[in-house]
């Protein structure tokens, strides 16, 4: 038996685009993911997420739901244009009433609310209007949402996160192209980057001086992270994995725990690089009171020649390549989930153990982790068995990692429902719950049924003993 703290958090997760819908009801303005999502060709069978889980109406329903599995957070994230429809200007009072109704539905079942004040969908009127992420102002922006939010909900919200995965918004949305705004450069991701970085100090700033003296809460960000196992003994190799993990994650969480870019960003990036400000970096060191952490998978890192072609599939997550030149590759024999995703428990426990090393054992809270499959529904059930020994094998990981020192206080399940799952559209399935997107019916998947089980006693009988953690 594999018996977790008694105060160990039990979570699941959400974003606000990906299940809401009501894309225009009630004074929401569009995001620049509704653009993104509208543009022909933009996502898997064009699909959008007009409708999607039609959270929106269904909120209570949802909440029962939680409720029913027992557990003891919820983080969602805040659709900045329903609160704000163009980021800038007046308060929509039905975007602040619908997530006031969510908030005292969750405090009612006794679930702790986690809000992500961003979740990828900026007000489309600050990119038309303002460049986005790649205008400097877009801090203040921010900020002032932020303090909308800090005051109307933070009487009852005393968990915030920032920003989630921000290196998504710069290297999928300002590299790749493939993610909203939907733009291609090798120099932009570096921009977006430090711009969302100063937004999120200048959020934590404002709530620290503000809000944080009465309302007592705590603040910080969810980095996502793949683990990076060297593929050889070799010291290249091993330089390569810490250099690709440096690009990954160091890229936002030195900033914030050791007050500047890896240094190997500066020496390989070179002027597209923007350089941290003396306040700058003031604003960003400390700036976090817990490590949030978002993971999902692994693979084998390399070095590789300079002049070597490599070409990277986009959700390999390898980043901008000719600023690394790192190979990334997978076991042949490790399991794949349907984002052809490698589930290697191990590489969760690695993680946690470098990221405390590196930042002086932060608390750290996995935000999300979980997996996509391709679910059925068969006499009215979800045998998702892969799922469920996902979870269970990457949590035995997480309670290894407890065991070894790391101050890991909470875990997250990616996702609490089948959702929109951005540029693929609805063909993917990463919920716990089904979602019939016909009628919008939610059922618990074989993998909900055992993670209610797991809460209920702070723990589990680790069944997969041959699997490595």
């Amino acid at each position: 038996m594999l018996q977790f703290p008694s105060d160990f958090l039990w979570g699941s997760a959400t974003s606000s685009h990906q299940i809401e819908g009501a894309a225009t009801e009630d004074g929401r303005g569009w995001s620049i993911w509704d653009a993104h999502s509208h543009t022909p060709g933009r996502t898997a069978n064009n699909e959008n997420a007009d409708v999607a889980c039609d959270h929106y109406h269904r909120y209570k329903e949802d909440v029962q739901l939680m409720a029913d599995l027992g557990l003891t957070a919820y983080r969602f994230s805040i659709s900045w244009s329903r609160i704000q429809p163009d980021g800038q200007g007046a308060v929509n009072p039905k975007g602040i009433a619908f997530y006031n109704n969510l908030i005292d539905e969750l405090l009612k079942h006794h679930i702790t609310p986690w809000i992500t004040l961003y979740h990828w969908d900026l007000p489309l009127a600050l990119q038309t209007e303002k460049d986005g992420w790649l205008n400097p102002e877009i801090a203040d922006y921010f900020a002032a949402y932020a303090a909308i939010c800090f005051k109307h909900f933070g009487d009852r919200v005393k968990h915030w996160i920032t920003l989630n995965e921000p290196w998504v918004v710069a290297i999928l949305g300002h590299g790749e192209g493939v993610f909203a705004p939907g733009r291609k450069s090798k120099s932009e991701p570096y921009q977006a980057a430090h711009q969302l970085l100063r937004a999120h100090g200048k959020a934590v700033q404002l709530y620290r001086k503000q809000y944080q003296p009465e309302q007592k809460g705590k603040i910080g960000i969810s980095n996502n992270c793949d683990w990076r196992e060297p593929l050889t003994d070799l010291q290249k190799d091993k330089d390569a994995a810490t250099r690709s993990l440096e690009f990954f994650l160091g890229w936002f969480a030195d900033p914030i725990y050791l007050g500047d870019y890896p240094q190997v960003m500066k020496d390989r990036v070179g002027d597209r690089l923007p350089k941290l400000t003396q306040e700058d970096r003031a604003l960003l060191k400390g700036s976090s009171d817990f490590f949030g952490l978002n993971h999902y998978t692994t693979l084998y890192a390399s070095d590789v020649n300079p002049n070597a072609e490599v070409q990277s599939e986009v959700y390999g997550n390898g980043g901008i390549f000719e600023d690394q030149y790192v190979q990334l590759t997978a076991d042949p024999n490790w399991k794949m989930t349907s984002m052809n995703w490698a589930i290697v428990p191990w590489g969760c426990r690695k993680l946690l153990e470098w990221i405390s090393e590196r930042y002086d054992n932060p608390p750290i809270y996995i935000t999300e982790n979980g997996c996509s499959l391709e679910d059925k529904i068969k006499d009215g059930a979800i045998q998702d068995t892969v799922r469920k020994e996902f979870i269970e094998s990457y949590l035995a990981a997480c309670h290894k990692a407890i065991e070894n020192g790391v101050n890991l206080q909470g875990y997250f399940v990616w996702s609490l429902l089948d959702n929109f799952e951005w540029a693929l559209g609805y063909s993917k399935r990463f919920g716990i719950h089904y979602v019939d997107y016909e009628t919008l019916e939610r059922t618990p998947k074989n993998s909900a049924l055992w993670y209610k089980e797991a809460i209920k006693n702070s723990g589990f009988e680790f069944t997969q003993t041959n699997t490595k953690i």
